[in-house]
């Protein structure tokens, strides 16, 4: 089964065409990075636009690059929750009016469902139950994937997400948008123990995280060097607050690990990408002795491969939209989007 697939939830505009939930016949994505890169963020009314101006341009690139035509697809899927509103519509309004036009099925997918999903194309041996620690711009979960369509939050953040963090602090650090790769890099050759930074943990919830303080606490350092006319150690302060990112993350999905005896474990989201994650990751594997799947960095941020993964099994689960179908802006992951009005 060869499904199209579009995603619009943020700043990229992706469409590709994925053969069975496992392979990729093709994947476009459209970046808007340099234009809000000039607003040190996104700016929601500006992506929608850019969504419009895209979308049928990375649509009939992506069937050219499957050598498909657009009547060949057996289904059409589009992310409709959750993400910036404007942004979703463009993206699930097109790909249900095409859907409807071609009298192909129309699949509406939940973006971090497609962001585990994403480690089914990089791993074909991948089958659910596993453990996901998902680690994106707007969401920081644990969830235990029970199957395909089937999800449970064991733990989550009860304020900013990591990626979220990341960009706040790329702002302090003067380094630009998007935080992630920049303060990767920056942090490559940075002393991770010059600074002291926050260890936040929730009372009566182990499996619950924060990045709010930790965030201050980086806005908080920079601005006392700037009043005293000091220097701050970009690359020593952009290494510490990765080390305290995953001294967040890890040792609460280790604690998952124990908890529900997961074997396999994922990592999903854009934050998957962080250097200093992936290596603490792997190392966690190997000490507690459980199968680690990353997808490859290309499968990481946003992208709709990962999306037309996840709508084959949520077209095989019978999880179809009408003409009715809308676009939310918040979903809880185990909330089936069809159903949702």
């Amino acid at each position: 089964m060869r499904i199209l697939s579009i995603e619009s939830s943020c700043d990229e505009t992706a469409a590709a065409v994925i053969e069975d939930g496992r392979k990729i016949l093709s994947s476009v994505v459209d970046t808007q990075i340099e234009t809000h890169a000039l607003y040190g963020g996104v700016v929601p009314e500006i992506a929608s636009r850019r969504h419009m101006e895209a979308v049928v341009r990375v649509t009939e690139r992506a069937l050219a690059d499957a050598g498909m035509e657009k009547q060949e697809v057996d289904a059409v899927a589009a992310t409709c929750a959750p993400g910036l509103i404007g942004a979703l519509l463009v993206g699930a309004n097109f790909g249900k009016a095409l859907a409807m036009s071609l009298g192909k099925p129309f699949v509406p997918v939940h973006h971090i469902r497609g962001h585990i999903a994403a480690a089914y194309l990089a791993c074909p041996d991948l089958k659910p139950p596993f453990l996901t620690l998902i680690a994106s711009g707007g969401h920081s979960q644990i969830v235990l994937v029970r199957d395909y369509t089937e999800f449970e939050i064991l733990g989550g953040t009860r304020d900013d997400a990591a990626g979220e963090a990341f960009d706040k602090v790329a702002r302090v650090l003067g380094v630009g948008y998007p935080g992630g790769p920049k303060i990767d890099k920056l942090a490559q050759t940075g002393d991770a123990a010059k600074y002291k930074l926050p260890d936040s943990h929730i009372k009566d919830a182990p499996l619950d995280f924060s990045f709010s303080g930790l965030k201050t606490a980086v806005i908080n350092l920079a601005h006392n060097a700037e009043q005293k006319g000091e220097a701050i150690d970009r690359e020593a302060l952009a290494a510490c607050f990765c080390h305290a990112v995953v001294k967040t993350l890890v040792p609460r999905l280790a604690l998952a690990i124990e908890q529900t005896g997961a074997k396999q474990v994922v990592c999903a989201g854009g934050v998957a990408a962080n250097s200093f994650l992936r290596a603490a990751l792997e190392d966690l594997a190997e000490r507690v002795g459980v199968a680690l799947y990353l997808p490859p960095l290309s499968l990481c941020g946003d992208n709709a491969a990962m999306i037309g993964s996840q709508a084959y099994f949520e077209f095989l689960a019978g999880n179809t939209g009408s003409a009715l179908q809308n676009a939310f802006a918040t979903a809880e992951i185990g909330e089936n989007i069809c159903e949702k009005r």
